[in-house]
């Protein structure tokens, strides 16, 4: 592969962008804001930053949405902003080649969207290619996909968490499952409704989950939460304990502990032996949940592995395949009916 070359993971919660050869040079929120007539006045963490608090004329999009693209107008948007951040930080994407995560549980006509938001973009790519998302996260986390030994893989994202069996190479089965981080955050912010009359809202909702989740404590830990009070319509503060976040999350959870089940009883006996003696390997946005590991054992019965770059193991994985010999065959064109300059 040529030597200007860049790995593109487009996550519902963030993208990550590899350079070859010199890792990760870009993660930011998938976010965009933008006012009047499409004028885009934040990306990444800054727009973030403004979600529940921006005036009428402001519009906060995530334009990626279960793994695909939702929005292309505001996609693309997105996407030049990137490079032209880049540019000014001395990475010029015009001109180089890229090799774009997707999933595996989606149609061509969603594929292909990533390849036109690239190719339509002012980067003016020379070539693009795609992997599939499931070995490039199993490559990310170290994990052989060429040798005969199956492998379990659970990527717990912002809108999905996507399942994937992995042996000689290839993708036994996928499931696509539609909960993951987002409906974390939903279930906190019900639960403090319920048990304080308190609303909170997502971004509040997120950093109670990332401080007080641990489904390996004895719940004890305490928080404080700030909404407004659904009686009197003022500001409050409440005190929140780990137990009630606990319980609050283990509800989604366990809804995609009973997908991987699904996924387990449908794989052949082999693979099954070998997943028993290599366990489940979880990553994604919402795999670093304390005792996570902990609470998927205990429904499984079975070992769980989480590695310390689960976030960013997609991107991690296109870095391989761009760059080791032995996985450049993972990067492939689309068909060649939709892409005749493939």
């Amino acid at each position: 592969m040529a030597e200007r070359i860049y790995g593109i993971d487009f996550g519902t919660y963030a993208v990550k962008i590899y350079k070859i050869r010199q890792g990760i040079c870009f993660h930011q929120k998938s976010v965009i804001a933008t006012k009047e007539k499409g004028q885009v006045i934040a990306i990444g963490e800054e727009a973030a930053e403004m979600i529940g608090k921006q005036p009428e004329y402001i519009r906060i999009e995530q334009p990626i949405k279960n793994g695909v693209v939702a929005s292309y107008d505001s996609m693309l948007s997105l996407m030049n902003c990137i490079a032209m951040d880049m540019n000014r930080a001395g990475d010029k994407l015009k001109g180089a080649s890229f090799l774009v995560a997707v999933p595996t549980e989606v149609t061509d006509v969603e594929k292909k969207t990533f390849y036109d938001i690239i190719d339509s973009s002012i980067i003016r790519p020379k070539k693009i290619r795609i992997a599939e998302k499931p070995l490039a996260d199993a490559l990310g986390c170290g994990i052989d996909i060429a040798s005969s030994q199956g492998a379990l893989i659970v990527n717990i994202g912002a809108d999905t968490t996507e399942i994937s069996v992995i042996s000689q190479g290839g993708i036994v089965l996928s499931r696509l499952c539609p909960i993951a981080g987002y409906k974390f955050d939903e279930a906190v912010i019900s639960a403090v409704r319920r048990q304080f009359n308190l609303l909170i809202g997502p971004r509040t909702a997120e950093q109670i989950k990332i401080s007080l989740v641990d489904f390996a404590s004895d719940g004890s830990a305490v928080g404080k939460a700030y909404g407004r009070d659904f009686v009197s319509g003022l500001p409050r503060e409440r005190e929140l304990t780990s137990d009630l976040v606990n319980r609050a999350v283990a509800e989604p959870l366990q809804a995609i502990v009973e997908a991987i089940k699904t996924v387990l009883e449908r794989i052949p006996p082999e693979i099954s032996a070998d997943v028993y003696h290599g366990g489940i390997t979880i990553t994604g946005a919402s795999s670093a949940m304390r005792g996570l590991s902990e609470f998927v054992s205990a429904s499984t019965g079975l070992r769980v592995n989480i590695p310390n770059h689960g976030d960013v193991s997609v991107a991690l994985g296109l870095g391989r395949i761009m760059e080791e010999e032995a996985f450049e065959h993972l990067a492939k064109p689309l068909r060649q009916t939709y892409y005749e300059n493939d």
